[in-house]
């Protein structure tokens, strides 16, 4: 089709497209909304193809750049009825030769009925859109809420001829971490043609965890990745107030992983999220800077209160809260969250400062300890959590994070972790003080011969398992649950609840 200048585009799909919903609120559109109803076939290969006023239009994917942009070019415009050498055209679009047309001219509703339908790989979905119009940073930008066969999403795009206007587009929508999604792949998830992943890199004081959920048309999820590498990003944080060079290295190296690993997957979106370390480093946005140059993520430094929020999330769809009063605690390098709730209703939630790597260090606690540094440990917590003095016991204790689930590992004797197991298990203190008085007489190596426990969290146990003893202890408990569930299932969960709006 001569005389068609071709445009570079990014698309996404769902229901909660925030902040880019949030940045063209702000901008004024280009007239008024526009509504049409189109019907898309949606099928194979690099093509979108749809009928609108009786006009099929086929457009072919011709490159995608290294950024993730994609360049579209319009290859055919047929009306209805439409001729049989037509209808072989469209097919030869899809990559494939199709049934033989039985028909010289085909209507549109028999082109959908003998052709389309019997096909197992294509499907007609109608769609009524709303879009308005926007311009920012140089591109033509447009959100669109669709009705997809009674189903609701939105889309969000921007499209220039100049793809670093489109980068720039994009990024100042806050939505870098979505991947480019054309209208072809996000119907196919869209109509359960094609699985709907989603990933959560979450980067914490001593690890980056790393999650990749499947959801479903029904609205649950699926677990497809999910661990943590050991990086120690707070390594010398409490002597230096910043983030040294050596643990950012490792912790880069981690994310471009994941980075890599979510492309693999083909997931829709990645969320990078920063927490207590990135918090309170005085070189944090430097930090944050490089991660992004470096693993192509940008990272959102959460507080303290919206990380327990999160995770409370999460334990209310994993381990189910019935109880009257409930105190969710989540152990982490830097920093333990707390969230105080009533059955699935958050009352109160805050962050202290006290974890599992800063305690290490300042005490030694990565090697053999006597009975002193024990009892100094133990002082300092008390004063540290005096958040939770006189509070009275609740009916329900759920804890989380790396150090209580490798406390129930190695109370289970797990040679292989299994957050199945793990998650909804039950550790006394009686437990939790019996693998106290292990761990203090041993050092790094000879803790990882120990049943349960990962070998990249030898170091940082004892201190964790002593964090965790002084929340029981305040709290009154004899007893915690355990949840295997944790910020970045929270995360995933509000942000990525996307096709179904769940």
């Amino acid at each position: 089709m001569d005389g068609v200048v071709h445009r570079w585009e990014w698309r996404v799909f769902g229901t909660h497209l925030v902040p880019g919903e949030e940045v063209l609120s702000e901008i004024t559109p280009l007239g008024d909304p526009q509504e049409t109803d189109e019907i898309y076939l949606v099928g194979r290969g690099d093509v979108n193809v749809k009928v609108r006023f009786d006009l099929l239009d086929i457009k072919k994917l011709l490159e995608t750049d290294d950024n993730g942009l994609q360049l579209w070019a319009p290859i055919s415009k047929s009306e209805f009825p439409m001729s049989s050498e037509a209808v072989s055209f469209v097919f030869d679009a899809w990559g494939t030769t199709g049934p033989q047309p039985a028909r010289e001219i085909y209507t549109l509703d028999q082109f959908l009925d003998e052709l389309v339908a019997p096909d197992p790989d294509l499907a007609a979905a109608r769609v009524h859109k709303r879009r308005t119009r926007y311009s920012i940073e140089g591109c033509m930008a447009e959100l669109t809420s669709l009705s997809v066969n009674d189903r609701e999403v939105k889309t969000i795009a921007a499209e220039a001829e100049d793809p670093n206007a489109v980068i720039a587009a994009v990024k100042r929508l806050g939505m870098s971490g979505h991947e480019n999604t054309s209208y072809n792949r996000g119907l196919h998830c869209l109509l359960g043609m094609a699985p709907v992943r989603y990933a959560v890199v979450d980067i914490g004081t001593n690890s980056v965890k790393f999650h990749i959920g499947e959801q479903h048309t029904d609205g649950s999820w699926t677990r497809v990745v999910d661990r943590a590498d050991v990086t120690r990003l707070g390594e010398g944080l409490d002597e230096t107030g910043e983030i040294q060079p050596d643990p950012l290295e490792r912790t880069i190296r981690a994310v471009q992983a994941m980075a890599g690993e979510a492309r693999e997957y083909e997931v829709l979106a990645v969320a990078a999220v920063g927490t207590a370390a990135l918090r309170i480093a005085s070189n944090s946005s430097t930090v944050v800077d490089s991660i992004r140059d470096s693993g192509g993520l940008a990272v959102q430094v959460v507080s303290g209160e919206e990380e327990s929020r999160l995770a409370y999330l999460a334990v209310s769809a994993g381990v189910g809260l019935a109880a009257e009063d409930v105190v969710v605690f989540d152990t982490g390098g830097g920093s333990t969250q707390f969230t105080f709730g009533r059955g699935g209703e958050v009352d109160e939630r805050f962050s202290v400062n006290v974890g599992a790597v800063s305690y290490t260090e300042r005490f030694g606690l990565d090697e053999a300890v006597d009975d002193a540094t024990i009892e100094a440990a133990r002082r300092a917590l008390d004063e540290d959590l005096e958040k939770l003095n006189g509070r009275s016991s609740p009916d329900a204790l759920v804890g989380m994070g790396g150090a209580m689930t490798n406390l129930t590992a190695v109370s289970l004797s797990l040679e292989r972790y299994d957050p199945d197991v793990v998650q909804g298990a039950t550790v006394t203190a009686d437990e939790v003080n019996r693998q106290i008085a292990v761990y203090r007489s041993m050092g790094q190596d000879e803790r990882r011969s120990v049943v349960g426990l990962q070998a990249n969290r030898a170091p940082v146990i004892l201190a964790g398992a002593l964090v965790v003893s002084a929340v029981m202890n305040k709290l009154g408990k004899e007893s915690v649950v355990v949840s295997d569930r944790g910020l970045r299932h929270g995360l995933i969960r509000e942000r990525f609840g996307l096709f179904s709006g769940s």
